[in-house]
């Protein structure tokens, strides 16, 4: 993607941030506990295997991040901003 279009896609995706290298997307969510750290990498997984592009997942007491980038195009394409987008939509119950 070139970086016009990167710029509109990350507009649309405003919890998102870039990596300083511009290869990847992450969010970072934030809990009070374990079980909602591990239900968000578990819904994150899922979305993964349905899109058949699989995100790269950490998460422990209190946090998750879930990070998208399409390692074989070396870089982001808009299969990783649909992932990210509806991610978002499934975690505000949409």
């Amino acid at each position: 993607m070139d970086e016009e279009r990167i710029a509109g896609a990350m507009a649309g995706l405003p919890a998102w941030q870039r990596s300083d290298d511009g290869t990847r997307i992450s969010r970072s969510f934030a809990f009070k506990g374990f079980a909602r750290a591990v239900e968000t990498a578990n819904l994150a997984a899922w979305l993964g295997n349905r899109r058949n592009h699989h995100p790269d997942i950490a998460f422990g007491w209190g946090y998750c991040t879930v990070s998208f980038t399409s390692h074989d195009a070396g870089g982001l394409t808009q299969r990783d901003f649909d992932c990210a987008a509806r991610l978002d939509a499934l975690m505000d119950g949409e």
